[in-house]
């Protein structure tokens, strides 16, 4: 699952490498903070797909707006992801979640859970 989400982000954002780049960074950092935290299951995939995902909409915001700033991503993001979510078999509790996550990765109030403070946390590493 997460493998698809990867090449499909790839696909999303083109020959911007560093995009890319930023995205596989989140993702290693977050798999690694998972790992330290014990976090299995679900609450893994979600961390993981988040983590890949969680820009997904960076590219499509400068075409749109002409501007890619957090709450912009955090408003286009969830509607690029879903079709890559369900694309890669995601389950329904999965995907809402990665898409909240998405929808707020740029909002620091109201943590509501270790999925959401890893992608923060792994986000500004």
């Amino acid at each position: 699952m997460i493998g698809r989400a990867i090449m499909e982000m790839i696909e999303v954002n083109g020959n911007d490498t560093r995009r890319i780049n930023h995205a596989l960074k989140v993702l290693g950092f977050a798999r690694a903070i998972a790992g330290c935290e014990g976090v299995t299951g679900e609450t893994l995939d979600v961390t993981l797909l988040a983590a890949a995902l969680h820009d997904i909409s960076i590219r499509y915001c400068e075409e749109k707006y002409g501007a890619c700033g957090g709450k912009l991503q955090e408003k286009e993001g969830p509607a690029i992801a879903r079709p890559i979510l369900e694309r890669c078999g995601a389950s329904p509790f999965v995907t809402e979640r990665v898409l909240y996550i998405i929808a707020h990765h740029h909002t620091y109030t109201d943590i509501d859970s270790l999925d959401y403070q890893i992608i923060v946390e792994a986000d500004f590493l």
